[in-house]
């Protein structure tokens, strides 16, 4: 992390993006750590499991958690990559009439102009 190091298509890595890739790393060891403990209380009040037994139930558990989470945050990440697009669109498409609307009223201000220079000519 001293800034030297490089992506794969050879630009500088930013520290933003450095500390989003910690933070989303910090987030998912945290969700693992969450569904291991879902995944312990589910088993624990089945007495008659052997550990063999309840370690694949755990383990199956764990995996079907991070299985589901994973699905849920690519869902919310294709809805952020969506709204991102219809937003730009909006965004270029008011642009677009703020700058019709601007060169409008110079046309009409270039057009009063020229009338009130026309009017004051004898």
């Amino acid at each position: 992390m001293t800034g030297a190091a490089d992506r794969p298509d050879g630009k500088p890595v930013k520290s933003t993006e450095v500390v989003n890739q910690v933070e989303g790393y910090l987030l998912w060891q945290a969700r693992v750590a969450e569904a291991e403990r879902r995944a312990r209380a589910f088993t624990e009040p089945m007495q008659w499991l052997t550990t063999a037994q309840r370690e694949e139930i755990e383990e199956h558990y764990v995996r079907d958690c991070l299985v589901r989470a994973r699905a849920d945050l690519q869902r919310i990440a294709d809805r952020c990559r969506a709204l991102r697009g219809e937003y730009e669109e909006r965004y270029r498409q008011l642009r677009a009439r703020c700058l019709a609307f601007v060169l409008t009223a110079l046309a009409v201000l270039a057009a009063v102009g020229v009338l009130v220079l026309a009017v004051a000519r004898p």
